[in-house]
């Protein structure tokens, strides 16, 4: 199946260094910091089997292996505009992705609130808190009754930070899964520094997090997994869709250049936009998941529960992998030039190893590459790599 780990060629693996040729400070960051991603690891992967067996009890497993099989044909038949709508200058309409889609109305940024956020700001400027009905339509039509009901996630938002001369070129940010907070992401990738720089900076919130959480759901984003693997897949194209609005309104405001970045899980999506959003003048997925199939199979405790619950809905691991390669990065090819992608990773990462990112990296034909000693929440040297990121934005 594409995107195995096994298939990262030699190329690939002589891009990292092993940890072997570390230098002894470096060695111990590294080492640390591995430990501390297997504990996050173990604890997050409780999680995700909770939402399981939440899965499981709700009813849904009855029609998941249907439902996949959906997910598959549609990779099987390789067509991007079928499942995240055409490519070009105007994204265009929801329901107008040929027969995936019988429903849906068109991808309209009219309808975009802009309304005063809350807390310091940002010297040189404002916050606005972006608000606007999705008009996404899930895929499946089987499913589209379901995924509607969530009616906080049908609410798209994102966090927008505007030089008072703007509009100015936009560096658009993707948080991870379970980690939404604007204050957080904005200290991980020192944002304000890019806003002092000249950047506007919008801050896109992943469906089934923050505010578009429902409000039975105490833990931030396990409303992605709660409802089987097909409604997730439901939500990264709908994570893509939501996202290309904004970028709609963000071209519509008059923003000159419009780039992104994005870690973990929003360095999936990011990953994925490359291959469905040509207005977009860069992309940097940071510690990103490329390819999931590796990852459910290795996380303890959530590896047992999946797999008691495929071997109940008779799901085959070669269906699964169909139907997650749908919205695999890997799957597409990308639609920005090569030396305006690039990927960073993190050597010491166990929640998504390096691996991951060279599967990515073979993928888009080796772009830029720039590796740090950390895990997945310890970027040591992310100095180093913001500054390669200013590099390449310049």
């Amino acid at each position: 199946m594409r995107g195995s780990v096994d298939a990262v060629g030699e190329d690939a693996r002589a891009a990292l260094p092993w940890p072997s040729d570390l230098d002894c400070a470096a060695r111990v960051l590294y080492e640390g910091s591995t430990l501390s991603d297997y504990a996050l690891r173990t604890g997050l992967s409780a999680i995700l089997a909770g939402a399981t067996v939440f899965a499981a009890a709700s009813g849904g497993w009855r029609e998941e292996r249907r439902r996949l099989e959906f997910c598959a044909e549609l990779y099987d038949a390789r067509d991007r505009d079928a499942v995240f709508g055409a490519s070009g200058g105007s994204t265009g309409s929801a329901g107008s992705a040929g027969s995936a889609r019988s429903t849906g109305s068109a991808r309209s940024t009219s309808e975009v609130a802009a309304v005063p956020g809350r807390g310091p700001g940002v010297p040189g400027g404002r916050v606005e808190l972006l608000r606007f009905p999705s008009t996404y339509v899930a895929l499946n039509p089987e499913l589209r009754e379901d995924y509607a009901r969530h009616e906080n996630n049908a609410l798209a938002r994102a966090q927008h930070w505007r030089h008072e001369d703007g509009p100015r070129p936009t560096l658009c940010v993707i948080h991870g899964f379970g980690a939404s907070p604007a204050w957080l992401n904005t200290a991980f990738f020192s944002l304000k520094d890019f806003f002092a720089e000249g950047w506007d900076v919008l801050l896109y919130t992943l469906p089934f997090h923050g505010s578009r959480r429902g409000t039975s759901f105490p833990i931030n984003g396990v409303e992605l997994f709660s409802y089987g693997m097909a409604h997730f897949s439901e939500a990264m194209i709908h994570a893509v869709h939501d996202f290309r609005a904004l970028v709609d309104h963000l071209a519509e405001q008059g923003a000159p250049r419009i780039g992104l970045t994005g870690i973990s899980l929003g360095g999936y999506v990011s990953a994925l936009l490359a291959a469905v959003e040509p207005r977009l003048d860069f992309v940097i997925p940071n510690a990103a998941v490329t390819w999931l199939p590796p990852l459910t199979d290795s996380w303890f405790p959530s590896n047992l529960t999946g797999a008691a619950l495929r071997a109940l809905t008779r799901v085959s691991p070669d269906l699964l992998e169909r139907a997650l390669a749908l919205h695999s990065p890997l799957s597409w090819a990308p639609l920005i030039p090569k030396d305006r992608l690039m990927i960073v990773a993190g050597l010491g990462d166990r929640l998504a190893p390096p691996e991951q990112s060279l599967l990515l990296w073979e993928h888009w034909d080796q772009p830029e590459l720039r590796w740090f000693p950390g895990s997945h929440v310890l970027h040591f040297g992310r100095r180093e790599y913001l500054e390669a990121m200013r590099g390449l934005m310049a």
